[in-house]
């Protein structure tokens, strides 16, 4: 016998054209997000006023290497000791402290510039105290995110860094620097308004309260969070890290995607590009500048189309296939000489660059427990830039043997293949419906 009455409608959930925005509603998080835009607002303005600061103080060019070296060394340095530390230490308080370190070194380069007595080897200390504040502040930033926000709200939440990381970072702070250090008397001068940036963040993380104990365990990770309040050795915290990342196939082989993708893409876009623009389209350095703007907007718009959207059910395929896609356009940057070809091809690549991004930053928070979150995502910072400054420094030599086009189609096949492997050797379509995450 057939039953009778109302058959209930399954209504789609209704799309919310807020999401992107959401986080800002919780009050913690609107000055956390304030202080991370004023502190990477200053590093843009930092990688400018640095090189003014240098020449101005009579440096050479190997002066400023050993400035801007001083400052990678730190970042490296500290990477993993920063994510050892956001899982033993309150995340806010190292927050609280980088920021003062970045005040105290900004602010002495500022003195000393109002004084004439800036030397070269304080601005070495200084680009060091920046660089390692670097190594600790994003572990710590990445580990607290999960204990303000819900789970639902932490693609948004890594879509507003996301947007704009490339447009302070690469775009306004850099501008800025230039209107400011062509307005003083002295470069230096120009980092007092990056001393003043840092204060306010420091103040805004003031009234950041206290994170929420760990009650709770994410839907969707793959270990149970455990105690940690227990001392530990810090080579038993790095060992724990490791092992669980090469126990996770998703998160092993992402990151062994991510090291080959940074070897074989960032020099020829970093180091061969510029001699490619001035050969083909002309010396004019604006040519150039606008191809990193466009890599830059494309990522503020990558950043924001993800965030505003639920997080792909097929997460993990999704995000190689975006990044494995978004390395294609570096074969036409090897063979076009039709600028506007290159304008398009820099903002696809900074688009899908950042569209992965944002979702790997909420993977990792989803994911991975809380109690290793800040050492996974400092391994994860670690290998990303561990081989940068080799790939810029193979890819001239290799120019000298290897023609350009060549070298920029390997840059482009090697992601776009490589992607399709890592997704069936890590099984990540088995994994991500094992593992789902609507929210």
């Amino acid at each position: 016998m057939r039953a009778t009455g109302p058959i209930p409608v399954s209504v789609p959930p209704r799309r919310d054209p807020w999401r992107f925005v959401r986080p800002l509603g919780h009050r913690d998080f609107r000055m956390l997000f304030g202080a991370v835009v004023l502190s990477i607002f200053g590093a843009g303005m930092w990688a400018v006023v640095m090189v003014y600061t240098v020449i101005g103080a009579g440096g050479t060019a190997v002066d400023l290497s050993l400035v801007a070296a001083s400052m990678a060394v730190g970042l490296l340095l500290c990477a993993i000791p920063g994510g050892i530390a956001a899982d033993r230490l309150s995340r806010r308080g190292i927050v609280r402290v980088v920021e003062l370190l970045n005040l105290l070194a900004t602010g002495s380069v500022a003195v000393a510039g109002a004084l004439g007595a800036v030397t070269i080897p304080h601005l070495a200390i200084a680009a060091f105290v920046i660089g390692a504040g670097a190594g600790f502040f994003f572990p710590a930033y990445s580990a607290i995110l999960p204990r303000l926000l819900p789970p639902e709200q932490l693609l948004a939440a890594n879509g507003l860094e996301g947007a704009i990381r490339p447009a302070l970072q690469q775009a306004a702070g850099p501008a800025v620097a230039g209107v400011v250090v062509a307005a003083v008397i002295a470069p230096a001068h120009a980092a007092f308004v990056i001393a003043g940036a840092h204060a306010l963040a420091l103040v805004l993380l003031m009234f950041v309260r206290p994170e929420p104990p760990d009650d709770v365990t994410d839907a969707g990770v793959d270990a149970p969070a455990t105690d940690t309040t227990s001392a530990r050795g810090v080579f038993h915290d790095l060992r724990e890290a490791v092992v669980f990342t090469l126990r996770t196939p998703w998160l092993l082989w992402t990151l062994l995607y991510a090291t080959i993708w940074v070897l074989v893409t960032m020099g020829p876009e970093e180091v061969l590009l510029p001699f490619v623009t001035r050969d083909r389209i002309g010396e004019d350095p604006r040519l150039f500048a606008f191809l990193l703007a466009a890599i830059g907007i494309g990522g503020v718009v990558g950043s924001i189309v993800v965030s505003s959207m639920k997080l792909p059910r097929r997460y993990l395929t999704v995000m190689n296939l975006v990044w494995g896609f978004s390395t294609l356009p570096m074969i036409v940057l090897g063979v076009t000489d039709v600028y506007w070809l290159m304008v398009l091809s820099c903002f696809l690549i900074g688009f899908g660059f950042s569209y992965g991004n944002v979702i790997w930053g909420t993977l990792l928070q989803r994911r991975v427990p809380r109690h290793m979150l800040g050492r996974v995502s400092s391994l994860d910072f670690f290998v990303s830039l561990a081989l940068m400054p080799v790939s810029m420094a193979l890819a001239g030599p290799v120019a000298e043997i290897v023609p350009i086009p060549v070298i920029f189609l390997v840059a482009g096949l090697v992601p776009f293949l490589l992607a399709f492997v890592v997704i069936a050797v890590a099984r990540m379509p088995r994994d991500e419906i094992a593992h789902p995450l609507d929210a």
